[in-house]
């Protein structure tokens, strides 16, 4: 059996990175890229999934993602996924085009929209994902992160020129429109 990888949150400013792994257990129509879903469509698609599938979902934090790096957490958020559903199927697909040099994880560019087992991670990260989103908007609501969801439109970067960046914020994500420099390795001399 296949189990289907893929993320959400890889690119926002704020909040966690979410990686979701699935092994389909019965089929499911209409599953498609979490992104061309309606809300309404993913959150319906979301419990039915959950019902038909073997299924683990990795959430890792901003404060982590600073600390080791975005590539960093996306590995090791699929190495866990494969540890733990490794009893259930024989093969890994991640969407995407790397396999973050992991023995085992195949990748497959667009899998999100071609491949049922990837679309359904999909759809399993970008709803748990949003719906913390969501969840810590009431929290935090100088910044409307169930507006933008963390991503870095105009509304959000304007409130963190007005507020600063709250502790859901990824400071290693330099900002342009702030007059921040991204931040590099910088290379020895020797």
């Amino acid at each position: 059996m296949l189990c289907g990888i893929d993320e959400a949150g890889r690119g926002p400013i704020a909040g966690p990175l979410v990686v979701a792994g699935v092994i389909l257990k019965d089929e499911i129509k209409e599953l498609n890229d979490s992104k061309v879903l309606s809300e309404k469509k993913r959150e319906k698609l979301f419990d039915e999934i959950k019902e038909k599938s073997y299924f683990h979902i990795v959430f890792t934090s901003a404060k982590v993602i600073d600390e080791i790096g975005l590539s960093a957490c996306l590995k090791n958020s699929i190495k866990e996924i494969m540890e733990t559903l490794k009893d259930n199927c024989d093969e890994f697909l991640m969407d995407g085009n790397t396999s973050f040099g992991i023995s085992n994880l195949t990748w497959k560019i667009k899998a999100d929209a071609t491949v049922p087992q990837v679309s359904a991670a999909s759809i399993l990260a970008k709803v748990s994902r949003d719906r913390y989103m969501n969840k810590i908007a009431v929290n935090y609501k100088e910044y409307n992160f169930d507006k933008h969801k963390g991503y870095g439109t105009k509304a959000h970067i304007e409130a963190i020129k007005k507020n600063g960046r709250s502790d859901e914020h990824r400071v290693t994500f330099r900002l342009k429109a702030l007059g921040e420099e991204k931040m590099g390795i910088q290379k020895s001399l020797f």
